[in-house]
């Protein structure tokens, strides 16, 4: 499921960042051309101001002239008296003449049916004297380019000399073609990068939920398993107690009862690590003596130390302690479960001590014991929930999941517990508030 799901996301996430990208990159490529077709427009129209006030300024055209200024701006020019072309075009390049010819003519076609007001071609029209021209914008139907087309008229309406300018587009829409084509490639690029990316992205985001649905499994199997055993003796009994004398029907019943208390202990625990994961943990915070808390658990678990032979003694400061904001009976069914694995894993003539400290604004409350102690490896997972250390798989008393509530307590507190080794042996739980 989780390969789905994580193909799904990597799709998704790729997918909306790719076409944010190319929504963007589109965007940037219409606003460039425009700047460009703008850019050349002006430059073009620059140019055919420049060509016109050369004009004004020399009474003889000539051929020398028109060929110097069509190579220097890469220009076609058309000279026209009284609407006849002059054999300039025929003369200087007589290869192309029938093209030029074609070309001339759509271009005056183009001029004819420019309307006087239009949104779509840029017109502008400017006069010194007896001089006046104008641009525009034509496709070739005979050659599918693009020019930007100048006029320059001057002279009487009955002696009309007019200059026709030709710039081709091509080499402009060359580069635009160019600047789509890198635009392409760097955004398959991006994409094929983007779609790595966000395979190893959304992987690190389902770790911790694949992590949690795998813990989830582990924690219904231990729970079943845990739950099958108590179970079965209950169900044995049950069945030995309906043929059993009367006599004897008493110690069956003393057994289901006592596997009746587990089976209830085990539920309750569950349903307090169930609060914890819906982060419906009930925690009643008010100003607490933590001190005559810890003696309280003292005088509790007291008796069970000594039935044991283990000596179980109590040590705080000596300074009176400011009151600590906890909930104190979380924090007591904590300090239960601590010395109850304490009392459980902890030989005859043990010690245990019970201890409180206090450190500028922490408190820190501390159970250690000489017992069998807990490995490096063992200390890793020692919260976990139904984890037990392998020595102590055999007690029917200890379910794995004391540790896991005591933790999930403390964190709810924003404190915290850890477990080390004891220096007399054993270990030493520390929580921390």
């Amino acid at each position: 499921m989780f390969k789905k799901v994580h193909l799904r996301l990597t799709l998704l996430c790729a997918g909306i960042t790719a076409i944010i990208m190319l929504v963007m990159s589109l965007c940037y490529l219409y606003v460039s051309e425009q700047g460009l077709y703008r850019n050349q427009f002006q430059a073009f129209k620059n140019d055919i101001n420049t060509i016109s006030t050369n004009l004004e300024q020399q009474t003889v055209i000539s051929m020398e002239w028109l060929a110097k200024m069509e190579a220097q701006g890469n220009y076609r020019f058309f000279v026209l008296d009284n609407g006849v072309p002059f054999l300039y075009n025929q003369l200087t390049d007589p290869v192309h003449s029938i093209e030029n010819n074609q070309l001339l003519l759509e271009s005056r076609e183009a001029k004819d049916m420019l309307p006087s007001h239009s949104s779509s071609i840029i017109v502008s029209d400017s006069r010194n004297g007896a001089l006046s021209h104008y641009e525009y914008e034509f496709i070739s139907p005979s050659a599918g380019t693009k020019y930007y087309c100048g006029v320059i008229q001057t002279g009487a309406d009955d002696s009309m000399l007019e200059i026709i300018v030709l710039s081709s587009l091509q080499r402009l829409e060359q580069q635009i073609n160019e600047q789509r084509v890198r635009f392409l490639l760097i955004d398959i690029a991006a994409i094929f990068l983007l779609g790595i990316f966000s395979w190893f992205f959304t992987g690190i985001l389902l770790k911790p939920i694949a992590e949690n649905q795998q813990k989830q499994a582990m924690f219904v199997a231990a729970a079943s398993h845990e739950l099958r055993t108590p179970l079965s003796v209950i169900l044995s009994a049950a069945e030995c107690c309906k043929d059993a004398a009367p006599e004897t029907q008493e110690g069956f019943i003393r057994t289901i009862y006592q596997e009746g208390l587990r089976v209830s202990s085990l539920v309750t625990d569950m349903l307090t690590l169930s609060q914890s994961d819906s982060h419906h943990f009930p925690i009643k915070k008010e100003p607490t003596e933590l001190d005559t808390l810890l003696m309280n658990c003292y005088e509790a678990f007291e008796p069970l130390a000594r039935e044991k032979s283990i000596l179980l003694s109590i040590a705080f400061p000596e300074e009176a302690l400011p009151l600590c904001t906890v909930d104190p009976e979380r924090i007591s069914q904590v300090i239960a479960i601590l010395l109850h694995n304490a009392i459980s894993y902890t030989p005859e003539h043990g010690q245990i001590t019970l201890s409180l400290t206090r450190s500028r604004e922490r408190f820190a409350i501390q159970v250690q014991d000489t017992g069998i102690g807990i490995s490096d490896e063992d200390k890793k997972k020692i919260f976990d929930r139904f984890y037990r250390v392998e020595k102590s798989r055999s007690r029917k008393d200890h379910f794995g999941l004391g540790l896991s509530i005591a933790y999930e307590i403390i964190k709810a507190h924003d404190g915290s517990i850890a477990v080390t080794d004891n220096k007399k042996g054993g270990s030493c739980f520390t929580v921390t508030l």
